[in-house]
């Protein structure tokens, strides 16, 4: 007897041994921000990408940073091919790939497969996608059924709050954004029309620039009322964090009384990492974050994004890319000058192109800089 009770404890044993054993590798798996079809056949395609063209040996530590989530992957196809056919197969920089919840062995597969450099497939942890202990959520959920009522963009979505929340103050802190010095955001279901024959992240660095776009447009006011307001609380309490040389004449008409609206459309930019990971910037968007205009109003990634280049950058540090033919719907922005669209295959209709139009920022933006229209200008009009 005693022996089949010694066989029943050891068996016992046993089987508590391998439920552990399984239990920890199970939260091991889903616990982990990286997902990949077959880390061998990445890790040796990628190696032979890169040492079988020398163009590949890149200077700069840049990444492509791209917000999707599986059921984006076919929309997001097209904004890959299109920008590896237009650039990024001449210089195979990496690809971050950033979800709510882990993608899926097609998304990896099909992503990988389709793009030059390194892919990452990142989780976003809880505390970037959620919302925060200090928000009033009867307050919100009111705030945004009133924004429904009104009709206002996405004004009753809460995950686009936690979208605009996370491009504005997070994406950056992502652990598989550590390795990288610039980021070039892109997004499913656009479209480059121009070929870019020279290294961008390496004219970036070159040129000293952190921020770059290529489309400005007007905000809802609707849903930004006290964006500027807090803003301008926040440069009251820290006023050394405005650069020397800013753009405040760029987005306010009236000195800083007022927000003009402007902003650059954040679906395209370029920016340098150290930027957005500074003191300044971190506070500024801790400032904003602890107000709560992310959820009691519905503040966007876009004008944060602006106001702080506009602010505490030099102006020589933000630029405008007129030779990127671009689209995200509705707007288009491609190049006017023959020069730049001879050179560049440009696909485009110069006459879809929207940096002159009336709810287009650009025509400020010249005057501000002090920038000639393209001599072609008149005809395309």
């Amino acid at each position: 007897m005693s022996q089949i009770k010694t066989k029943i404890n050891k068996l016992i044993a046993f089987a508590i041994f391998v439920i552990l054993i399984f239990y920890f590798s199970s939260s091991s798996t889903t616990n982990s921000t990286i997902a990949t079809k077959d880390d061998k056949i990445n890790k040796s395609s990628q190696f032979k990408k890169q040492q079988t063209n020398p163009k590949f040996q890149k200077k700069v530590k840049a990444t492509f940073v791209t917000l999707a989530r599986n059921n984006d992957l076919w929309e997001l196809l097209e904004s890959i091919q299109s920008l590896e056919d237009r650039f990024n197969h001449k210089f195979g920089y990496d690809w971050v790939f950033l979800n709510d919840e882990p993608f899926s062995e097609e998304f990896i597969y099909e992503t990988t497969k389709s793009i030059s450099g390194e892919t990452k497939y990142g989780v976003i942890p809880f505390d970037y996608w959620s919302t925060p202990i200090w928000i009033d959520t009867d307050k919100a959920e009111a705030a945004r059924q009133d924004m429904k009522e009104r009709n206002i963009i996405y004004g009753d979505s809460l995950s686009y709050r936690y979208m605009c929340r996370f491009e504005s103050g997070f994406f950056f802190r992502h652990p598989y954004l550590d390795d990288y010095d610039y980021y070039w955001r892109v997004e499913p279901s656009v479209k480059f029309y121009c070929d870019i024959d020279y290294d961008i992240f390496q004219f970036m660095q070159d040129n000293d620039m952190e921020y770059g776009f290529t489309i400005a447009l007007h905000e809802y006011i609707e849903t930004i009322p006290t964006l500027w307001d807090t803003t301008k609380e926040f440069i009251s309490k820290n006023p050394k964090v405005l650069a020397k040389d800013n753009s405040l004449d760029l987005i306010s008409d009236d000195n800083g009384e007022t927000y003009n609206l402007c902003h650059f459309w954040s679906n395209f930019e370029i920016g340098k990492l150290e930027f957005l990971r500074s003191k300044t910037y971190r506070s500024y968007f801790d400032y904003l974050d602890k107000s709560g205009g992310f959820f009691y109003e519905r503040w966007g990634d876009a004008p944060i994004h602006t106001i702080a280049a506009a602010l505490f950058l030099d102006k020589e540090k933000i630029h405008f890319f007129d030779d990127i033919g671009y689209y995200h719907g509705p707007f288009t922005s491609c190049p006017i000058k023959e020069e730049i669209r001879t050179k560049g295959r440009c696909s485009c209709n110069p006459r879809d192109d929207i940096t002159f139009d009336s709810y287009s920022c650009m025509e400020k933006y010249y005057e501000f800089r002090g920038l000639e229209k393209p001599a072609e200008l008149e005809k395309y009009q």
